[in-house]
């Protein structure tokens, strides 16, 4: 099966006796996820749930503030 630009299945992985599970080599690889990182693990109770790299999202975090700023006339009152 051919997947769209961008999106991969990476196979399955077994949750082990303490909750744990092995990330793929080539997901690991694809993400520069190494020893030490810290992921974030989101959860949708309908949609599942997902884990990013928690820089990742720290940046986006920031984007979306600064984001907020420039809405809010960058003094926290509404423009």
């Amino acid at each position: 099966m051919s997947m769209p630009k961008g999106k991969h299945i990476f196979g399955t992985v077994k949750v082990g006796e303490r909750g744990q599970i092995v990330i793929p080599k080539e997901a690991r690889e694809l993400f520069d996820i190494r020893p030490g990182d810290t992921l974030l693990v989101l959860g949708d109770e309908e949609q599942g749930i997902a884990v990013v790299k928690a820089d990742v999202m720290e940046e986006v975090a920031v984007k979306i503030l600064k984001g907020l700023g420039r809405l809010r006339g960058g003094d926290g009152h509404e423009a």
